[in-house]
Order: C-alpha cells, then structure tokens, then sequence
C-alpha cells in the first residue's frame, strides 16, 4: 500500500492529464502487436515504437492494436494522438492502479479490468491491469506485460475459428473480457483448494503458523472481491447502456459474461465464509487445547493434594499422634498417600478426565 501511495504522489501538483507512468514497470522495451481483419484475410504484425505510424486505422477492415508494456508515456501520447483519445483516459492507460470501470467518451468507450496471480507459495494476490478502447471498427488494449491471456483470442482469429472474424470489434472486446473473468476462476480454485488442506489441518493440530495463513487468504479474497464487484458493476453499464457500441447479438454473450461474474463473487463469499469458519476452529482449537493443558495440570495437582495433607498433618508437633512411635509408621504413611493417589486417579479414568477428547 505504501508502494502504490509513494508512485501516486509522483502526480501530486500536475494539472489533469499529465501523462506520468504510475506502477511498476514489468518489460524492458514495450511491444506492440496488431491484427487488421475481416472475414476474408488477416494481417498480423508486430511492431516497434518507431513504427507507430503504421497503426492508422483502416475503413474496410477491423484493428486490434495490443500494447505490452505502459511505461514509454512518449508511446501512449503518439498513439493516442493517432486514435484522437482524451488526455483523461491516456492518463488513466498509465496509471496502472484503477479500478474496473466503463466511461463513454462519445466515439469511443473505455474500459478498464484487472487481470489476477496466485502465488500458492505466499498465498498471495498480485494483479495487472488491462485496458481497452473500443471504437467503431478499431479495439486498443493495454497491458503491462505479456501474460499469455489473450493467446487463444489471437489464435482464434489466425485460424478464423467460431464467428470472431465475422463480427465487429465489440465482439472482440467481448471475447477479451470473458477470458478475464474466466481466469478469475483458476485464481478462485487454487485458493479454494489450498483453503481446504489448510482447513484439514486446522482439524488436527491447529498452530500460529496456520493463523497467519488464514490471515493471508483472507487478505487474497478481500483483493478479489473488492476487483470484482466494481466489475460486475460496469458489465451491468455495458448490457444496459453501451448499445451504440455493442450489437444485439454481442450483449446477449455479455449477459454470459455478467452471470459468470455474478456466479464468481457468490463462490468467493463462499470462500471467505470457510475462512471465517477456519478462524473460528483456529480460536476454538487452541481454546480447547489450553482447556486440555490445564484440566491435566489439575489432575496432577489433585493427586498431589492428599500427599501433602498426610505429610501436613504428620507435620505438626503433638507428641502424641497415631504411628509416631510405630517402627512401620512412615511405610503407613506412604502407603496411604499412594492408595489415596490410585483411588482418586482410578475415579479420574472412570469419568474420562485423564483421555484427552
């Protein structure tokens, strides 16, 4: 949090617009790939940054333009001044620290979505973002590094497999979107799997070890919902109020989009009541452990106590006590305390105070 307030703070004073990076940067020398399309033919290329003047978009066909890398602010500039983009939302493209959301700039829209790692190691999350701009016949994305996401789109349109050749960019932009959502639930099942071993072992032997792995995917799910329900939020703007931009046919696969979203937060709020309920048997566990520890130490004390009352009362200075001037008086005296001491710990078996269930 400190990190992402220290790269913030670059920007304090600028007017809005100023084009500064603000998150990390992730590739050495930003990449450039582009798709120009129909249902005919295909072009793909891959492009520098002195090659940008090539990126001038084409009346009869489609273009996919995808970014790798977001730190060359120069870049971003050119090409929004190619795409006549709003210094706001170039702006927004550099500062890699947004929340999802949809804003209309008239003949374009901008989206902005997160794409999310697991580490099972550190039971952590990380996350990218991923930003679109979806125009009439063109689609700009965004991302700080390559992730290999959008691989089975491009493959898709190589092959000119299923309709995506067919269709405009919105169903491009559609595609996108699904396959980001879509790898949310690989995020959610690696949690959800590590979650359940850790809950198996919670059952057994509950330790401070295992609290501080609760808390770490406690931590993992809040940064997924609180991803999440601003997404859900802006594919609910998409279906509703984007139709200048999307087909009929492309809102209805949205619809699908925004019931896998839904279905998505209902399973993390599943997730994070096992968590809760795994905090819950952590508390109960070592409560019921100490409960154990000082039941035991009870047990021995009041084995002890009979012994110490003999010795006690033998203690005292009377001349006149009962084995005092006996030869066998002190074999007596033991051999009272250990009858004493198996009686009572005989009685303790009987009512189950010595198991430890």
């Amino acid at each position: 949090m400190k990190k992402h307030q220290k790269m913030r703070s670059k920007k304090t004073g600028m007017e809005p617009g100023s084009l500064v990076h603000v998150g990390e940067i992730k590739v050495a020398k930003p990449i450039i790939s582009v798709f120009k399309f129909d249902s005919e033919k295909i072009i793909e290329d891959v492009l520098t940054v002195c090659d940008t003047v090539k990126l001038q978009p084409s009346p009869v066909q489609r273009l996919w333009v995808n970014v790798h890398g977001l730190h060359d602010a120069d870049l971003i500039r050119e090409i929004g001044q190619t795409f006549k983009l709003h210094p706001l939302v170039l702006e927004d493209i550099l500062n890699t620290d947004q929340r999802p959301k949809v804003e209309s700039y008239g003949d374009y829209l901008f989206i902005v979505t997160r794409h999310f790692y697991y580490d099972a190691k550190l039971l952590a999350i990380s996350s990218e973002q991923i930003s679109l701009v979806l125009g009439r016949d063109f689609l700009l994305t965004f991302q700080e590094r390559a992730t290999g996401s959008f691989e089975p789109v491009r493959e898709r349109l190589r092959v000119n497999r299923g309709h995506i050749r067919d269709q405009g960019t919105d169903y491009l932009a559609y595609a996108l979107l699904d396959i980001v959502v879509d790898r949310y639930f690989n995020v959610l099942e690696q949690m959800s799997d590590d979650s359940e071993a850790l809950e198996e072992l919670l059952l057994h032997k509950p330790s401070n070890k295992m609290l501080r792995k609760i808390h770490l995917l406690k931590r993992a799910s809040m940064d997924l919902r609180r991803a999440v329900w601003p997404l859900r939020e802006m594919l609910n703007m998409l279906i509703r109020d984007d139709k200048e931009f999307f087909q009929a046919n492309t809102i209805l696969h949205l619809r699908d989009v925004y019931d896998h979203t839904v279905h998505f937060i209902e399973s993390l709020e599943g997730l994070r009541d096992l968590l809760g309920g795994m905090m819950d048997i952590y508390l109960s566990g070592v409560s019921n452990r100490v409960n154990m520890e000082v039941r035991a130490l009870t047990v021995v004390t009041m084995l002890f106590m009979p012994a110490t009352l003999i010795t006690g009362i033998f203690g005292m200075n009377f001349d006149v006590m009962p084995w005092l001037k006996d030869t066998d008086g002190f074999w007596w005296a033991i051999g009272t305390m250990l009858t004493v001491a198996s009686s009572m710990g005989l009685i303790f078996w009987r009512r189950q105070w010595l198991s430890r269930r």
